[in-house]
């Protein structure tokens, strides 16, 4: 599947019966502040709290059309992510990034040729506190989302299962 031929809907309506639990359907609580408005990839997860060391590593890393998941534990306190590190993902081939937490540099976000969801916008910049954790699973508005899962964000939502869609 191209990272634009598919719609969460369609990807809803093919799961609506499984009770397996695979197939997650993240709450409708993000916004969007990248420039590609649908993406998907499989996910690589960090997790850390008000401090965006791991972020900052991860997308200063080749991305190779994988989506970054950052457990920011929901705070509204710092902002994760910011022009730079959003264009540092874009530069190094991130299909998208979604962030438990708050982002800031909304313009330069915008022109950020990657994916980028977040549930607020603050101005304030991270203390450097804690390195965080890569590669764990981590819970996003109480969904679990795993290294290796593949997720899918268009404009209807953000969905999170096991396996790329056929």
């Amino acid at each position: 599947m191209s990272p634009t031929d598919f719609a969460t809907c369609d990807l809803c309506d093919a799961h609506k019966t499984d009770t397996d639990g695979a197939f997650r359907v993240l709450p409708p609580v993000f916004h969007d502040y990248g420039a590609r408005r649908k993406f998907c990839g499989p996910v690589v997860t960090v997790k850390c709290f008000e401090d965006n060391t791991p972020v900052k590593a991860a997308v200063e890393s080749p991305g190779q059309g994988r989506v970054l998941v950052v457990d920011g534990g929901g705070s509204l306190r710092r902002a994760l992510l910011g022009g730079n590190l959003g264009a540092a993902a874009a530069k190094n081939g991130w299909a998208g990034v979604v962030i438990d937490g708050a982002v800031r540099d909304t313009a330069e976000l915008a022109a950020c040729d990657t994916g980028i969801r977040a549930l607020a916008l603050i101005p304030l910049p991270t203390d450097r506190k804690t390195p965080g954790q890569t590669g764990v699973a981590v819970q996003i508005q109480g969904v679990w989302v795993r290294p290796g899962d593949w997720l899918y964000a268009d404009a209807d939502g953000i969905v999170v299962m096991p396996s790329p869609a056929p």
